[in-house]
């Protein structure tokens, strides 16, 4: 069997990666989709392999309809999930599986602002069709004709899904990455030393944090709101844990924590920050969400 696109075709891997990371939340379920992209892909014939003029955009379609089919049923498989449910963290360039970073860039998911905790939990909140037109269009430029196509609506219908998950996404500048990192690793500090008060000055007196454990890990069922309430329960975490390493990470492109047992990574911690405190923490304790941290 023979592929003339093939150069172009496994070049696409990186940008399909991508591209239902953002759409699903998870880098498992975004991995199969790509698997399943391919295997579709060659179930083609020689004859309508050649017959497609471009291999990219092709792949792009099929990777995005078997997204929204797993975002229509997303929502019944969180119904049955224990506890509250975050996307899967993903480490930064040079934190993948604890070592370098891996010369196949396909293997790497791009981290920017489109990729934080803040940005896919809004997402998250979308309706399918919303948040795939809106991830087409505005993050990887596709025309509404495009999505049009891929979505099945009318090119008016889909700018219309945009504008209305356009204005979900907050616009409010975000702090540049030395700034959060100094906040972050000041909660770090305080943490560790257990000290309440610096905590709660940290925090934004309206401060949420919420933990994902999927009932396989201790954790807190229910969002936690307020800054002291927050640095109350941090302190609580720190007398009654066992001992674990913090460490300061690249989490989903932003500074972030993980929380490290021996040699595995236990937690993941993103933040979010603005007018230079926290007002949300996410707390992932799901095992199967912490694979990709797993220290060698």
């Amino acid at each position: 069997m023979t592929d003339p696109h093939l150069p172009a075709v496994i070049s696409e891997r990186r940008q399909l990666l991508n591209l239902a990371y953002r759409l699903l939340g998870s880098l498992a379920e975004a991995e199969d989709v790509v698997q399943e992209t391919y295997t579709r892909w060659y179930a083609l014939s020689e004859r309508q392999r050649r017959e497609v003029a471009a291999p990219g955009a092709w792949l792009t379609t099929v990777a995005s309809r078997i997204c929204l089919d797993l975002l229509g049923s997303a929502r019944a498989r969180r119904e049955r999930y224990v506890g509250e449910w975050i996307p899967e963290p993903v480490p930064g360039r040079s934190e993948w599986f604890g070592g370098p970073v891996p010369a196949d860039p396909a293997d790497r998911v791009t981290l920017d602002e489109s990729i934080s905790m803040a940005f896919l939990v809004v997402l998250d909140s979308m309706t399918p069709a919303e948040r795939v037109a809106f991830v087409l269009h505005d993050v990887f430029r596709y025309s509404f004709a495009e999505v049009s196509d891929i979505v099945g609506r009318s090119p008016a219908a889909c700018r219309q899904l945009a504008s209305s998950a356009r204005r979900r996404i907050r616009t409010s500048q975000s702090p540049p990455p030395t700034q959060r990192a100094e906040v972050v690793r000041d909660f770090k500090r305080a943490w560790e030393t257990r000290d309440i008060q610096a905590l709660i000055g940290l925090l934004d007196p309206q401060a949420t944090a919420t933990a994902d454990s999927g009932g396989l890990a201790p954790a807190f069922l229910h969002p936690i709101t307020g800054g002291e309430q927050i640095a109350r329960a941090w302190i609580d975490i720190a007398a009654r844990g066992p001992e674990v390493v913090l460490l300061e990470r690249t989490v989903n492109g932003q500074p972030g924590l993980v929380a490290q047992l021996a040699d595995t990574i236990v937690s993941v911690y993103a933040f979010d920050i603005e007018d230079g405190r926290i007002t949300r923490i996410w707390a992932i304790r799901n095992p199967e969400k912490l694979r990709p941290w797993t220290t060698s």
